[in-house]
């Protein structure tokens, strides 16, 4: 990927952190987390973390927190972004692949499994027995629903139903579509009992009007109503994305 590549995808990042769902998915994901961590200190790994949005949540908390990401750009506005709200964070730039040695307590997999097929397996590696994994992922069950919804397009939608392909406009690239069912089983075979499941943005992604979501007003009422949605059937079975949270087998 060159230079300009890496500056458009940089920039096309942080405008959707920016957007109203955008910061829905790091409120949410930080409501839904906070449920388990309790209130020592843990040792927190985010695994192609970016810009630190998940991160520099959790380091506000009191936790010790290393984001591991492949760009120096994201690394460096990681560190932007803990020193605006003066805490500090341990920054690798490295692929996920390449994991520090240290075993730790809490590892974030957020929206990297639809692009690696390796990222669950990873994140357990890094993880201490007992600790716990967070891992967020694009909803296969809501593809049709938003192509519908949103597109206005059945046929596309219809489409959508047999395939675990889809595009990625932000990144401009092919994903993998997984359902938080298909993602349970693989923890559990991979030795990580699912505590939680979770859905982002539960009714944001089918609201259509764009614009409204950006009055203070809306989105607090919204924020308010995804909170409340979060954990509740069967909303969170078609929400946008889920989040599942783990505790990796103690041998």
């Amino acid at each position: 990927m060159d230079a300009k590549t890496v500056d458009t995808s940089t920039t096309a990042w942080r405008q959707w952190q920016d957007s109203p769902w955008g910061r829905l998915r790091y409120a949410l994901a930080e409501h839904n987390l906070a449920r388990h961590l309790g209130d020592a200190p843990l040792r927190v790994l985010d695994l192609a973390g970016g810009d630190g949005s998940d991160a520099v949540r959790l380091a506000v908390r009191g936790h010790d927190v290393t984001v591991l990401d492949n760009s120096p750009a994201m690394l460096a506005a990681a560190a932007e972004r803990a020193a605006a709200a003066g805490v500090t964070i341990t920054r690798v730039e490295a692929d996920i692949a390449d994991l520090p040695e240290t075993a730790y307590d809490v590892v974030l997999c957020h929206n990297i499994v639809q692009y690696r097929d390796d990222a669950l397996a990873l994140a357990l590696d890094a993880l201490r027995p007992g600790g716990l994994l967070s891992v967020m992922a694009i909803n296969r069950h809501a593809a049709p629903l938003v192509t519908a919804v949103r597109r206005l397009d059945p046929a596309a939608a219809l489409a959508a139903l047999d395939t675990d392909q889809a595009h990625t406009a932000t990144f401009d690239t092919t994903i993998t579509l997984y359902t938080a069912e298909d993602l349970s089983r693989l923890m559990r075979v991979s030795g990580c009992r699912v505590l939680a499941h979770y859905g982002i943005r539960a009714v944001c992604d089918y609201i259509a009007d764009d614009e409204r979501k950006h009055d203070p007003a809306f989105y607090a009422d919204l924020e308010r109503l995804e909170l409340a949605l979060t954990d509740r059937e069967p909303h969170k079975h078609t929400a946008r994305l889920f989040q599942l949270v783990g505790r990796k087998d103690v041998p």
